[in-house]
């Protein structure tokens, strides 16, 4: 079975390099660096030209998401510094696929992957750029959500039962993603917008901590940036959820080495 199984991965993969082809032909731009796959393979993304050119692929019942829409509508924070979508492309090939251009922004990833695991060397002008970033965030109006009540009572008691009091009293926009594989360096950048909108204040501070906990030397420089958000009553609630989300996607293999931080975090909560 697992040999099929990679099988299926293999061509599945073969074919959403074939989708982003074809989403590079639509714009008349050829492909100009290596093209990087997505969380499960789901979104393929490359150069292009001067552009970043991302292709994501889903069956047409989660076409209908605020997810889907995510990074054209971060187009109204026209202040800072994260991508612009200029032109969406739609097409129906066995899936439905949503093919964005965007603007390119300069430098590189913080880390290959979500969780940290060197230490980020960023200049304090990043640090400033982060926290002011949040802000603007949190003081965007939208009706877009990132999480409901719904969701925050059910992470927080499938990982602690009843030791933790779920009910948020404080909500905020948020980032929704905010890890640093999303974060540019060593010029301050934020990528990823697509499952932005409102959920519990502190989200995105709480998020960004838990992604740093294998690195305590940048951890305490998180604590540092957001020290009065993270110590709030709402701030505690954001970590709590944050830690409760993350162990949820560890039960199902993800990042198996985060595990053991997180529950001490939790534990000095």
């Amino acid at each position: 079975m697992s040999t099929r199984l990679t099988e299926a991965d293999t061509r599945f993969r073969e074919w959403m390099h074939k989708n982003l082809d074809h989403a590079a032909a639509h714009f008349k731009l050829t492909v100009t660096g290596r093209p990087l796959l997505g969380w499960l393979d789901r979104s393929i993304s490359a150069p292009a030209q001067g552009m970043w050119l991302r292709v994501v692929s889903e069956d047409r019942q989660w076409t209908e998401g605020e997810f889907w829409t995510g990074n054209l509508e971060a187009n109204a924070f026209t202040t800072l510094s994260k991508p612009r979508v200029v032109d969406v492309f739609e097409w129906e090939h066995g899936r439905h696929q949503r093919a964005e251009l965007m603007t390119l922004l300069p430098g590189a990833p913080c880390s290959p992957t979500d969780v940290l695991r060197r230490t980020a060397d960023l200049p304090d002008e990043w640090w400033t750029e982060l926290r002011g970033t949040s802000e603007s965030v949190a003081a965007m109006p939208t009706t877009r959500v990132n999480a409901d009540q719904a969701l925050v009572t059910g992470r927080i008691q499938q990982q602690f039962g009843s030791a933790v009091n779920p009910v948020v009293r404080q909500w905020e926009t948020v980032h929704g993603d905010l890890h640093w594989a999303n974060l540019m360096g060593p010029g301050f950048g934020l990528l990823d917008w697509e499952s932005w909108g409102r959920g519990p204040a502190g989200t995105d501070a709480a998020t960004l901590l838990s992604h740093s906990l294998l690195v305590p030397q940048t951890a305490e420089r998180v604590r540092d940036t957001f020290a009065d958000v993270l110590a709030t009553d709402a701030g505690l609630l954001a970590q709590f959820y944050v830690a409760a989300r993350l162990l949820h996607r560890a039960d199902r293999g993800a990042h198996p080495d985060l595990v053991a931080p997180l529950r001490k975090h939790v534990d000095c909560l």
